[in-house]
């Protein structure tokens, strides 16, 4: 079960970066549930899903780099850095991301946001 996991995370991921929203769906069951970890529900279904990943998609530096991950059967976590457009500009942020696979297809995932770092301004050549 486990290398079927780890396809479906690294397609879910691929199409993240891709900003393939109908990859990305593809790799969520129609009734997947995602939760902020240990707390509330963040979305429920791909009607919920769907707008929250286009709005990010929207940001013109986002991308999320792989640090980590860890496989247990059909669990995967991921530790990943995302670089956002923050309101207060270009930054990071780390994201663990703990994903629940069955039948090929994300059921449930938690994450849990870590530090943010805002990117240095460009020092003046004067």
């Amino acid at each position: 079960m486990s290398k079927n996991a780890i396809a479906v995370i690294q397609a879910q991921l691929d199409a993240f970066n891709a900003r393939d929203i109908e990859g990305l769906m593809a790799t969520y069951a129609p009734d997947a549930e995602q939760y902020q970890l240990h707390g509330s529900l963040l979305a429920r279904g791909h009607e919920q899903m769907r707008p929250r990943y286009l709005a990010r998609f929207d940001e013109p530096d986002l991308h999320a780099r792989l640090v980590s991950r860890t496989v247990m059967d059909n669990v995967v976590v991921d530790l990943e850095i995302i670089t956002r457009n923050f309101p207060e500009g270009l930054g990071t942020l780390e994201m663990l991301c703990i994903y629940e696979v069955a039948d090929g297809l994300i059921r449930k995932a938690s994450f849990a946001a870590g530090r943010t770092a805002m990117a240095r301004a460009q020092e003046s050549a004067f």
